[in-house]
């Protein structure tokens, strides 16, 4: 993993304010954001490419709409200058502006490391794109989180069921599902 990290980006996903409303429900992964700040100063640190993507939502009630002060970033992300800010409006970070594959590809890297907010919608997304892309991710389940959602026969999966359910989903098929500490180990 250690060779592979020197052609590898972070990419931070929707790490932003409005992710910190009541409006998503109960979430789970208290230490995400501390483990996303870790793994973005430890790429930075080391002079690795860090990209930041924002969703701008379409939707004006949504705390994610370009209107409302939640679409800002976290502002622990402020300290860190990115290499690349990629802006979206759907799930994956490959279907924003600027176009990130061909900023990855340009820069000659062959690997992504996706962190960021939620686990199973835009990390998840984000993830399997680039898998199917080509390139080799690495999936940081401590660095993302997510909220309870109902299905549609009404019943509800926890935040952490959800989180399961998205590591089981990309482990060794769209990309390998890793701790925070293992990616920091691998930097070291």
């Amino acid at each position: 993993m250690e060779r592979a990290m020197d052609r590898t980006a972070l990419v931070v996903v929707d790490v932003q304010q409005g992710f910190d409303s009541p409006w998503w429900g109960p979430r789970n992964n208290p230490a995400c954001d501390a483990n996303i700040e870790a793994l973005v100063a430890a790429f930075a640190g080391s002079g690795r490419p860090v990209v930041h993507v924002r969703h701008e939502s379409a939707n004006p009630e949504s705390p994610l709409h370009p209107q409302q002060p939640g679409n800002r970033l976290k502002p622990y992300l402020d300290r860190f200058d990115p290499d690349l800010v990629v802006t979206k409006s759907v799930n994956s970070s490959f279907h924003g502006e600027p176009d990130l594959d061909a900023w990855l590809r340009g820069q000659g890297l062959t690997g992504i490391v996706v962190v960021g907010i939620t686990t199973n919608h835009c990390c998840e997304t984000t993830a399997r794109v680039g898998g199917n892309l080509g390139y080799d991710v690495a999936f940081v389940l401590d660095a993302t989180h997510t909220f309870d959602r109902a299905g549609p026969d009404g019943s509800v999966m926890t935040a952490d069921e959800l989180a399961r359910a998205t590591a089981t989903n990309l482990h060794g098929e769209f990309a390998t599902v890793v701790t925070t500490r293992q990616l920091l180990d691998a930097l070291a």
